[in-house]
C-alpha cells in the first residue's frame, strides 16, 4: 500500500503561520530595541529554520531566530593559499575588543529580563510562548567568513558550544531552498513538508525517534534530488525523490546551503549516518505499511 494521493497532497500545504508572524516581529522589535546593551547597530536579526524557509507544517511550534553581531567575526582560511592566508591575517587589527563571549552574556541577560522562564541551556536562548505568542529559539551568534582567497568569502554565522566552534550558513541556506522551489514548479517545498509530516507521524506512531530527523537535514536530503525528480503526482514525486536519495552516495549529499557536507559522523553541523538510515528505512517501511 502506499499514502493516498489526498493525504500527500493535504500535508504538502503549509501551516498556520499568522501566531509565529506575531511572535518574530514582537521578539525582533525587542532584540533591536535601542535599550539593549548591546550594541544594536551592529546586529543582524532575521529567521532561521522552517518558519524562515517556507517548510512549516502545522506540527511545527517554535520560531528559529537568529542574533548576529556584526562587529567582529571569526573566520576560517583553510581553502586559501599560504601566501594569502599570511596577508589576510596581516591585515587583521588583532582581536576585537566587543567579543561574542561579550555579546552572548549581554543578550542572555537583556533576553531573560524581557521574558519569564527563559532556558539558557540550550544552544538557543529558548522564550517560552504564552496564549498570543509562539515560543521561540533565539540563536545568539557572531559573523563567520569562510575565505577562498583574499578578496571572496562566504559569509555566514559562528557561534561556540561546549568549547567548539560551530559555523553555518542559514541565508544560502534558505536562498538555495528558494531557488530549488522557484526551478521545480513550486514543488520542492511541498515536498520538504511532506517529508516533515511522514517523520511527524513516524514518531506519533513509534517508527521513529524523536530529534532522528530534523527540518534542517531533511531540507538539504531533498536538496540534492535532481529537479527532474520534482514533477508528476504528489506520489510519483515521493517515490521518485526517494528512490534516488535511496540509492544515492550518502557521503556526496551536501546541506542546502552547499558549504557543509550533510552526512557525517561526529560533526555538529552534519546529520549522522546511523540517524539519515533509520529515517530513510522508516520512511520506506510508514510508505509500504500504510
Amino acid at each position: 500500500m502506499a499514502i493516498s494521493e489526498s493525504q500527500l497532497e493535504t500535508w504538502s500545504q503549509i501551516g498556520k503561520a499568522a501566531q509565529f508572524t506575531d511572535a518574530y516581529n514582537s521578539i525582533r522589535e525587542n532584540l533591536l530595541n535601542s535599550s539593549a546593551p548591546y550594541p544594536v547597530s551592529l546586529v543582524d536579526v532575521h529567521l532561521q529554520g522552517s518558519y524562515g524557509n517556507d517548510t512549516n507544517v502545522w506540527g511545527d511550534s517554535d520560531v528559529d531566530i537568529v542574533l548576529c553581531h556584526n562587529g567582529a567575526f571569526y573566520y576560517d582560511l583553510n581553502n586559501m593559499a599560504a601566501p594569502e592566508q599570511f596577508i589576510l591575517k596581516s591585515s587583521f587589527s588583532g582581536e576585537a575588543v566587543y567579543r561574542y563571549e561579550n555579546f552572548k552574556g549581554d543578550a542572555q541577560r537583556y533576553i531573560s529580563g524581557l521574558y519569564r522562564d527563559v532556558d539558557l541551556s540550550g544552544k538557543a536562548i529558548y522564550i517560552p510562548g504564552n496564549s498570543g505568542r509562539r515560543s521561540a529559539d533565539v540563536l545568539v551568534c557572531q559573523q563567520f567568513r569562510r575565505y577562498y582567497s583574499l578578496h571572496d568569502y562566504r559569509l555566514g554565522i559562528a557561534f561556540m558550544r561546549n568549547g567548539a566552534r560551530i559555523e553555518n550558513f542559514p541565508k544560502q541556506h534558505s536562498e538555495n531552498c528558494t531557488t530549488k522551489h522557484q526551478a521545480t514548479n513550486q514543488n520542492f517545498k511541498r515536498m520538504v513538508r511532506i517529508f516533515k509530516n511522514m517523520r511527524n507521524s513516524m514518531i506519533a506512531k513509534g517508527i521513529l525517534a524523536d530529534k532522528v530527523a530534523p527540518s534542517y537535514f531533511i531540507e538539504g536530503m531533498l536538496y540534492n534530488v535532481p529537479n527532474e525528480k520534482f514533477v508528476g503526482s504528489y506520489e510519483d514525486m515521493w517515490i521518485k525523490c526517494f528512490n534516488w536519495i535511496v540509492t544515492a552516495d550518502a557521503l556526496k549529499l551536501t546541506t542546502a546551503s552547499g558549504l557543509h557536507w550533510l552526512v557525517r559522523d561526529e560533526l555538529p553541523v552534519c546529520w549522522p549516518h546511523a540517524n539519515f538510515r533509520a529515517f530513510t528505512r522508516a520512511l520506506k517501511h510508514h510508505w509500504e505499511n500504510t
